[in-house]
């Protein structure tokens, strides 16, 4: 699958941009794996692909508890789109492969 990998992603948050790395993982329309960095790892969950679009949550405890909720698409070597950031609205994020 063409999501399958590691990927070098920034995030645009109210405190500034937060960079990370994020493994993904298809299976079927199944998507998992981790995405790591300032906050530690954590796991992602609720994972989707169709076609070249993927949709993800991440629950982070640092700087404070938030579920972020990712629905992107994935073009060659190429991921973005937007993420929720629980109550902090909505906002987006980009990144490359690794």
């Amino acid at each position: 699958m063409a999501v399958d990998g590691k990927w070098n992603v920034k995030i645009k948050t109210p405190m500034g941009e937060q960079g990370g790395t994020l493994e993904l993982k298809a299976d079927g329309a199944a998507l998992t794996g981790t995405m790591s960095g300032n906050m530690g790892a954590v796991t992602i969950e609720n994972g989707s692909v169709e076609g070249d679009a993927v949709k993800w949550a991440a629950k982070v405890t640092s700087p404070m508890p938030l579920t972020l909720e990712f629905d992107g698409k994935v073009e060659g070597d190429s991921i973005s789109g937007n993420v929720k950031l629980g109550a902090f609205g909505t906002s987006t994020f980009s990144g490359t492969r690794a």
